[in-house]
C-alpha cells in the first residue's frame, strides 16, 4: 500500500484528493501547513507528497527544502492556483517532481500520481542508504540522487508500465542493465522472466540460435530441440545489450519479431508467437552505424520508441560518496572487512578523477581498496595508488577555467544537452568565483553580478563547499 501525504491548508482540497483516489490501495497522511508536513515526513516517509505552495506557518517552498533534506528521493507534486509564477519555477528548482494547477485536471492528476509513484519506487533503490536498509544483498540497485539521475528515475516511472520498446544509451559502465531491470521490475511484467543477453559477447554464428532456438537435426551438433531466449522470455522482458554489435542479417529477423511477435527456430517450419517486451542498450552511435550501413534504420526506430540516456559518472560526481558507501558495504562484507569507511579527503580525490570506466571502474577500484586497506578508514594515500592520475596538462586546464566538459557523442545527450552544458558551465563558474574570493560570498556575488540570494541558492543546488570549493575537473 502506497502512502501519500497531502499538504494543503484547504480541508476540501484534501478531502477531494482522498475521494478521487479512494479504493484501498492508498494510505493518506494530511497536513494543514508546511510545518505539519515536515513533522509527518520526519515520523514516516511517504511514497509521494502533494503540496500546496501557499500555506500559513510554513509555505510550500520552505517545506520542500526541508523535506528534501529528510527524504531526498520522495517525489513532491506542487499544487498552485498560479501555474506560471516564479514561485513554481523556484519549487521545481528545489526538487519538485511536477506542478498541478487548481482546479485539478483529473486525468492529468491521476497520470502524474501514477508516474511519480513509479519513479518513487525506482528512486527508492538509490535511497536505501539514507533510510537505513541494507543494500549489500541488492545487486540491482540504481545508486545515486543527483539531478541527472533523478531525470532517469522520472523517465523510468513514466514508461515502465507501458509495453513500448526502450533504447538505453550511455558509455560503458554506466549501468544500462540496471535501468532495464528497473523498467521490468516496475512494469506489469515484473513477476515474469527478465532475460539479458550480451550481443557482443556471443559470436554471430551462435547468437541467432541463442535468441530463437533451433530444431533437432538443423545442423551437425543439433542433437535435440533447443528453446531460445525469446521463448523463455514469453510474457516478460528481454534485454539486448550492445545491440549495435548485432549483424545486419540478424537485425532483419529481430525486426520481424518486434513487428509481429512471430519467428521460427533455426531449421523449424512452425511459426512461434511470443509476447515479449524488448529493451535494448548500446554505447555506440547507431545513427552513424546507419550511415555506414551497419545498422538497419527501420530497426533503430522500432527500438527507440523511448530513449533513456544514462549520464557518465563525471557528469554526476555528487553520487560518488553514496556509490562508495554502497560498494564498501558490499565488498567489505564479502572480504571480511565489514566496518570499512572512507574519509572526506579520499572522497574529494575520487571526485576529481575523470572516470573513463564510469561506475564499473569505481566498483573495481573499491574492490582494490577493500583488499589493500590495512586501516578501518580509507584515506587519500591509498586512493592515489589505485587511480590513473590526471596528467599535469589536463589538471592545469581543468583548474584554470570554468570546468572542462568533454562530450564525445552528442547523440547520447539527446534532449538534455543544453541543460547539461549550462549546468556544468554554471557550476564551474561559481567554483572559480568562490575560489578567487576565498569563499567570500558577498564578493563572489558582486564579481558574478548576481544577488547573494541567487548565489546561495546555486551553492546549495550544486553542493559546493562555501569555505573551500574544489575546482571542477
Amino acid at each position: 500500500m502506497k502512502t501519500i501525504l497531502i499538504a494543503d491548508d484547504e480541508p476540501n482540497v484534501r478531502y477531494s484528493f482522498k475521494k478521487l483516489f479512494r479504493g484501498g490501495e492508498y494510505k493518506f497522511l494530511e497536513a494543514a501547513n508546511g510545518q505539519e508536513a515536515v513533522a509527518l515526513v520526519t515520523m514516516q516517509v511517504p511514497d509521494l507528497i502533494v503540496m500546496d505552495i501557499e500555506m500559513p506557518v510554513m509555505d510550500g517552498l520552505a517545506a520542500i527544502r526541508k523535506v528534501k533534506t529528510i527524504a531526498p528521493h520522495v517525489p513532491v507534486l506542487i499544487v498552485t492556483a498560479y501555474g506560471t509564477t516564479e514561485r513554481v519555477i523556484e519549487a521545481m528548482r528545489y526538487g519538485a517532481y511536477e506542478y498541478l494547477e487548481k482546479p485539478f485536471d483529473v486525468e492529468r492528476l491521476k497520470s502524474l500520481v501514477n508516474e511519480a509513484l513509479l519513479a518513487s519506487a525506482s528512486a527508492a533503490q538509490a535511497g536505501t542508504m539514507e533510510t537505513g536498509r541494507n543494500q549489500t544483498d541488492d545487486q540491482d540497485s540504481i545508486i545515486g540522487s543527483s539531478q541527472a539521475l533523478k531525470e532517469v528515475f522520472k523517465t523510468i516511472g513514466r514508461v515502465a508500465a507501458s509495453d513500448v520498446s526502450v533504447l538505453v544509451v550511455g558509455e560503458s559502465g554506466t549501468g544500462k542493465e540496471l535501468v532495464a531491470r528497473a523498467l521490468h521490475r516496475y512494469s506489469d511484467r515484473g513477476d515474469n522472466p527478465f532475460i539479458a543477453i550480451n550481443c557482443a559477447a556471443i559470436p554471430d554464428s551462435l547468437l541467432e540460435s541463442e535468441l530463437f532456438g533451433f530444431e533437432k537435426g538443423s545442423f551437425t551438433s543439433a542433437h535435440a530441440n533447443r528453446t531460445g531466449k525469446f521463448e523463455l522470455a514469453h510474457k516478460g522482458t528481454i534485454f539486448l545489450d550492445e545491440i549495435g554489435d548485432m549483424s545486419f542479417s540478424l537485425q532483419a529477423k529481430l525486426l520481424r519479431v518486434l513487428q509481429s511477435g512471430v519467428f521460427e527456430r533455426i531449421g523449424g517450419a512452425k511459426s512461434i508467437k511470443v509476447d515479449v517486451r524488448v529493451i535494448a542498450a548500446t554505447n555506440k552511435n547507431l545513427e552513424e552505424a546507419i550511415n555506414r550501413r551497419e545498422f538497419r534504420e527501420d530497426l533503430y526506430y522500432r527500438l527507440k520508441v523511448i530513449t533513456i540516456t544514462l549520464p557518465p559518472l563525471r557528469m554526476r560526481r555528487e553520487d560518488i560518496p553514496e556509490l562508495m558507501r554502497h560498494f564498501l558495504a558490499r565488498y567489505g562484507l564479502e572480504y571480511g572487512k565489514p566496518n570499512l569507511t572512507i574519509n572526506t579527503e579520499a572522497l574529494e580525490k575520487l571526485a576529481r578523477y575523470s572516470w573513463p570506466g564510469n561506475i564499473r571502474e569505481l566498483e573495481n577500484i573499491c574492490k582494490q581498496l577493500v583488499l589493500l586497506s590495512k586501516n578501518p578508514v580509507i584515506g587519500p594515500d591509498l586512493i592515489a595508488g589505485t587511480l590513473h592520475e590526471l596528467s599535469p596538462e589536463k589538471s592545469k586546464r581543468a583548474t584554470a577555467g570554468f570546468g572542462t566538459l568533454h562530450i564525445d557523442n552528442l547523440n547520447e545527450y539527446e534532449g538534455v544537452l543544453f541543460k547539461t552544458v549550462i549546468e556544468h558551465t554554471e557550476r564551474g563558474l561559481l567554483r572559480t568565483a568562490l575560489l578567487h574570493t576565498r569563499g567570500n560570498q558577498a564578493r563572489a556575488a558582486r564579481l558574478l553580478g548576481i544577488s547573494r540570494v541567487m548565489l546561495h541558492d546555486r551553492i546549495e543546488k550544486y553542493g559546493l563547499r562555501k569555505d573551500n570549493p574544489e575546482p571542477d575537473y
